[in-house]
């Protein structure tokens, strides 16, 4: 990238609200409560931050019951990538580029949008990149975002719990998909309303996509990414279906799991040891910058959801550059003398900030 551009997006740093320590007080009593007040993140979203003093209910965990038809089309899904992956030595080149640019647009449809825009509100977005990030996260298929922030949202308040949507306390390969294979916990619908989701249901991308989600997904994740390399390059229908759909589509979900599971259970824990989120490099590069998740659950209103901006983020550099472009604005970061504080207070000892 020239240095005049890598300067302007440097330069636009200054339009960042910096979310500063709030004042000392007793080490006992700050354990006791969540790291800061409403009014030192962001007065309109609290609904993200864990609740210390929820606990799970005692008494027998309920019996599982399975979704028979989810089990059914994620089995033939990755069946299909599978079959893909065989498929991937003899496709066309632009087959390649194909796919791993709808992976990667659809991937921002989830990190830049479903998680820090919508989820989060660690930024605020105009109306041309909302709309590119609906667009994408419709391509990626997991779940229209009203439902996603929604059940993110349940996963950091009631997190490793069993009004966590994808507890990890119940093992790998329950919050990697497993979760998505049974019916929810009766704990997770009880917490999930008491969430105030009044900013999602008044946005009307958000609840128009959650209209015609179903329609909008076929069209943007399976028939799109299957005809384009049909038509425009003349690849086999079999190679369009299962590398540029079928096995692009069941990496991406897998990326997205991989930060449910992977990020919760292997890892460094630099900036909060007693919470169950790591940071793992090799989470955020399959996940275009989501992996500092231990980072990002004690810190979850900073819109870099790292402590190191570009570094294995994609994300936050896309971020930056529709900040350059205008249209982005508003992205909340974390002053160094908290992460610092917080990294001595909490900390794990790995961490080598200074």
């Amino acid at each position: 990238m020239p240095a005049h551009m890598l300067q302007e997006i440097s330069s636009s740093y200054v339009t960042t609200t910096t979310i500063r320590s709030p004042p000392s007080m007793g080490e006992q009593k700050l354990e006791k409560m969540s790291l800061y007040s409403a009014e030192d993140i962001r007065p309109e979203m609290k609904d993200d931050i864990y609740d210390h003093s929820y606990q799970d209910a005692e008494g027998p965990t309920p019996k599982l019951e399975y979704v028979w038809r989810n089990i059914i089309l994620m089995g033939l899904l990755h069946l299909g990538a599978l079959y893909g992956v065989i498929l991937v030595p003899t496709c066309k080149f632009y087959t390649w580029i194909w796919a791993y640019v709808y992976y990667l647009i659809s991937g921002l449809g989830i990190t830049a949008g479903a998680h820090r825009l919508w989820s989060h509100r660690t930024y605020k977005a105009r109306l041309p990149l909302r709309l590119f990030l609906i667009i994408a996260n419709t391509m990626a298929f997991q779940n229209d975002v009203y439902e996603w922030a929604r059940d993110h949202r349940a996963h950091h308040k009631f997190s490793e719990t069993h009004a966590d949507p994808h507890n990890s306390r119940r093992g790998f390969f329950f919050s990697h998909v497993g979760w998505l294979l049974v019916r929810k916990h009766p704990a997770v619908k009880e917490k999930g309303a008491t969430l105030d989701l009044s900013d999602l249901k008044a946005e009307k991308l958000v609840m128009f996509q959650r209209r015609y989600y179903k329609s909008a997904v076929l069209l943007m994740c399976f028939i799109l990414p299957t005809l384009v390399p049909w038509f425009c390059w003349g690849e086999t229908f079999a190679h369009s279906l299962y590398v540029a759909s079928l096995l692009r589509y069941t990496i991406v979900l897998n990326a997205t799991w991989l930060v449910n599971s992977a990020a919760h259970l292997y890892g460094y824990r630099p900036y909060d040891k007693n919470i169950n989120s790591r940071e793992n490099i090799l989470v955020s590069l399959g996940a275009v910058g989501e992996g500092f998740h231990n980072y990002h659950h004690t810190f979850p209103y900073d819109y870099s959801a790292s402590e190191y901006r570009w570094h294995i983020n994609f994300t936050t550099f896309f971020i930056d550059c529709m900040a350059v472009l205008g249209l982005a604005y508003d992205r909340k970061k974390v002053s160094k003398a908290t992460v610092l504080a917080r990294i001595k207070r909490t900390g794990d000892g790995s961490s080598k900030s200074g």
